[in-house]
């Protein structure tokens, strides 16, 4: 969502800059034009080099160099921004855009821009709690003006508390969110992601290779999107996404109980989970040992069908499924959407390279109750998420 999309990043003095550094990789990364403009303070700390080197541009530090430029600067900067970024935002430069005092390059160009500006704070917790700050605060939040809260813990003063730059991934999230079109605002969208593991003793378990990653993205788009999220997730290494609310679930009967409980809030329900179709008939209570013997049978039951309760569930909502297969993958698909009463499934050959579990991109093709067949080339998966949804959107007239 961020390529070719204009960053303006205001860097302001603190220890915490050298975090803007890695915000500014993760934003060129993702394809962004990115220019900095850094106060005097902030030099002391990092030099301008290392932001034009990684960012390709020149960098901006002096209101009074316009002998350099066809353009006035701050004007330029100001009016070519999509979203203007400072991060580390101190107490001063916050204070002072709250006055109403443009002193230099960085407040000047704030004052001047019609951009969303986002300011992320990192101070001494004291400072951060002063009611000066909070007044300042207070008044932009008022104006329009958007703020992330610190991180809390050990800060570089010697003191703990609230005061920390929050992660940059934090940051670029909280950057997407803020370009990302509104399209979605009013729906409820219920997301299922993950594995599922079946207890098959006290150590060990039944599951499968998913990663959680593409219903993550789903669930982050959704958010980013203007959606309520509630997101039920089995186990993964992954940060549930800022904004949605998360429901951690490990076995399918578990998983089953959480989305039927939510299932009625929702207007559209995404079920990207790989949910196991059996578990252990009889788990131990004691660890399986290995024995003499040769061979150990398990005997497997059933697990619910999450996905055909929801179809045949009273309501209008949108549903959605997923069909990771490895042979005859549309056949197999469009029985399934048939089979569960589903609105759009999404098929993907987890055989082939780049469309597999826990790897960051996806190869799907989208079939619809209607008939029509679209196919997607390689993408990400927050390329992917964002394909699906701006079809939902569409067959919910949102487009």
């Amino acid at each position: 969502m961020l390529k070719d999309k204009t960053i303006v990043l205001g860097v302001t003095g603190g220890i915490a800059v050298y975090k803007a550094v890695e915000l500014l990789r993760l934003y060129v990364k993702a394809g962004a034009v990115v220019h900095v403009v850094m106060t005097r303070s902030a030099q002391e700390f990092v030099t301008p080099l290392t932001f034009q080197t990684l960012s390709g541009n020149p960098v901006h530090t002096d209101l009074f160099s316009l002998y350099q430029e066809r353009e006035i600067g701050h004007i330029s900067l100001a009016d070519r921004a999509d979203l203007f970024v400072v991060a580390p935002a101190t107490a001063n430069v916050v204070g002072k855009v709250a006055g109403g005092i443009a002193d230099d390059l960085l407040t000047t160009t704030i004052m001047a821009t019609k951009a969303p500006v986002l300011f992320v704070p990192a101070m001494n917790v004291n400072m951060w709690e002063n009611p000066l700050y909070r007044q300042n605060e207070a008044k932009l939040k008022d104006l329009g003006y958007h703020f992330m809260e610190p991180a809390t813990g050990f800060l570089a003063c010697g003191w703990e508390g609230k005061g920390k730059l929050p992660d940059p991934a934090a940051i670029f999230s909280e950057t997407e969110r803020l370009l990302t079109p509104r399209d979605l605002a009013g729906e409820t969208v219920l997301v299922t992601a993950g594995p599922t593991r079946e207890e098959l003793d006290p150590v060990r378990y039944i599951s499968n290779y998913s990663s959680g990653k593409m219903g993550y993205a789903i669930a982050r788009a959704a958010c980013n999107r203007g959606a309520r999220v509630i997101l039920v997730s089995g186990p993964t290494c992954l940060t549930a996404p800022c904004g949605v609310e998360t429901v951690a679930v490990v076995s399918a009967c578990q998983m089953r109980d959480a989305v039927l409980a939510r299932a009625r809030e929702a207007t559209v329900i995404i079920k990207a989970a790989a949910v196991a179709d059996y578990r252990p008939a009889e788990p131990a209570r004691q660890k399986i040992k290995k024995g003499e013997a040769q061979a150990l049978s398990l005997r497997l039951e059933k697990n619910p069908d999450i996905l055909a309760e929801l179809g045949r569930m009273e309501g209008e909502r949108f549903l959605v499924g997923f069909a990771a297969e490895t042979a005859d993958l549309l056949e197999n698909a469009r029985n399934k959407l048939e089979e569960k009463n589903l609105d759009l499934i999404v098929a993907n050959d987890v055989t082939q390279a780049g469309a597999g579990f826990d790897v960051d991109t996806n190869i799907v093709r989208l079939l619809f109750r209607d008939g029509t067949l679209e196919e997607l080339p390689q993408l990400s998966k927050d390329e992917v998420a964002h394909r699906l949804l701006d079809r939902i959107a569409a067959r919910r007239g949102r487009k």
